[in-house]
């Protein structure tokens, strides 16, 4: 049926086209007819999608969404978008339910889910609480059922009237203990030279129910202009042996920071890896704003690439008309690091951004979801996923979505995608825009349907 739907889709395109007058014009339609097709084959993924909760009204819901599978069952899965949303599925993501998140302290969006290793979900948010000051904390609701009704929340201590955003957690699949980073803005949106950002780190060992004391794990501060020079984008990662990673970016590029302890102790001072050119907050047509954070994942899979930790993230390196999508890798625990990767495979020299990548934990396989301008010479946009089975030595592209869209550059869009991969069931998430309206689309994708 969705092979027919795209056919039906090119005929209709090719219909518009002059008339071929040569005798030869049957068999030169019908070859430009399945070249054209061709290019788009891959898009034949059942794609879901998700409805807003009822009574949703914020204007930019449904974007920087979220997704977990369950690593128990990974026919169960969650899913959280902007600005109260809260999606869950118990058959695979093949239905959804929706609902809207509530909280003593207030839900405002940044939602980022995940399960722990014994089938708990997480959903960590921003906070607008009305005893206190906006976003004041990060706050973490809990579920141990995804139709069930979440805890009010727990969080790591305030700072006074301090900015806490950006958020994300991992969780240590041994300990079971959760690692969360994220910005300290002393005031946001400030130009005030005093006023710096800052990043800073908190673990709970107890399943979310309390958080240990924020400490700060960067020495080299950004300012709180959220732009190029606001250090953010802090994302963990866990190693085999329990090994805490982090990095971000900011003024000094991509930096590396790294605990052995459980958080207890850092390195005196993150590591620079990598330039990040056109810096973090990149400019790309159509879009409100496109930043290019950076996602750190670690193999911890018993693959031949076990303990190998990988960095992906978007910049414009390649020129200001041409973001691409790349990853770095480390074998050592980010003691020395690959040079730069260009996952997305084109040689369009159009723009790819939004990435994000995840890592099947059972295989090493590695993931990226991100948004795709290679096929068309004005906005239109796809979603990709690429894919690498060898420890990203090479990568095969796919296109996921059946048409493109075109965004508004005057509607906010939000910051990233996302993606989870569960013993080959993959599941990427993003938002589209139809005419100013946003939606919000899950991908059913198994590893054999990718395979070429």
């Amino acid at each position: 049926m969705r092979a027919t739907i795209i056919i039906r889709e090119k005929q209709e395109d090719s219909s518009k086209a002059p008339k071929l007058q040569s005798s030869n014009a049957p068999i030169i339609q019908i070859i430009f007819f399945f070249l054209s097709f061709s290019s788009f084959a891959q898009s034949t993924f059942n794609l879901v999608q998700l409805k807003l909760p009822s009574g949703a009204t914020y204007s930019a819901s449904q974007i920087e969404p979220s997704i977990a599978i369950n690593p128990n069952n990974p026919k169960e899965m969650a899913a959280g978008s902007v600005l109260t949303d809260y999606y869950y599925s118990k058959d695979g993501g093949k239905k959804w339910k929706s609902k809207t998140m509530s909280s003593t302290y207030g839900v405002y969006g940044d939602p980022v889910l995940m399960f722990d290793a014994k089938g708990r979900l997480y959903y960590t948010h921003l906070a607008s609480y009305s005893k206190s000051t906006h976003l004041d904390r990060i706050v973490c609701q809990t579920t141990d059922k995804v139709c069930k009704k979440f805890t009010d929340g727990s969080f790591p201590k305030p700072n006074g009237s301090k900015v806490q955003d950006k958020q994300w957690i991992v969780v240590d699949p041994v300990s079971n203990a959760i690692y969360m980073t994220w910005t300290q803005f002393d005031a946001y949106d400030s130009s005030n030279p005093e006023d710096s950002s800052l990043i800073v780190f908190s673990k709970s060992l107890d399943q979310g129910e309390s958080w240990s004391n924020p400490v700060v794990i960067s020495s080299f501060p950004g300012d709180c202009k959220d732009d190029d020079d606001t250090v953010e984008g802090a994302v963990p990662a866990v190693g085999p042996n329990g090994e805490i990673y982090v990095t971000w970016t900011g003024p000094q590029g991509l930096v590396f920071q790294k605990s052995l302890d459980g958080g207890a102790t850092w390195l005196e001072n993150e590591r620079i890896l990598e330039p990040q050119f056109g810096g973090w907050t990149l400019d790309v047509p159509g879009i409100f704003r496109t930043n290019g954070l950076p996602i750190l994942k670690c193999d911890l899979s018993n693959g031949p690439n076990k303990g190998t930790l990988y960095l992906n993230w978007a910049d414009q390196k390649n020129g200001e008309d041409d973001t691409d999508i790349w990853l770095m890798k480390s074998t050592d625990g980010g003691e020395t690091w690959s040079e730069r990767i260009k996952v997305n495979q084109d040689e369009s020299q159009r723009h790819q951004f939004f990435t994000w990548m995840t890592i099947d934990q059972s295989n090493g396989y590695l993931y990226f979801v991100y948004y795709d301008r290679r096929n068309y010479s004005d906005n239109k946009t796809d979603v990709y996923i690429s894919t690498s089975r060898d420890g990203a030595s090479t990568f095969e592209d796919t296109r996921v979505s059946h048409s493109p869209f075109t965004p508004q550059k005057g509607m906010f869009f939000g910051d990233y995608l996302n993606i989870d991969a569960v013993n080959g069931v993959i599941r990427p998430i993003w938002p589209r825009m139809d005419n100013g309206e946003i939606s919000l689309w899950v991908a059913l994708i198994s590893e054999n349907m990718l395979k070429k």
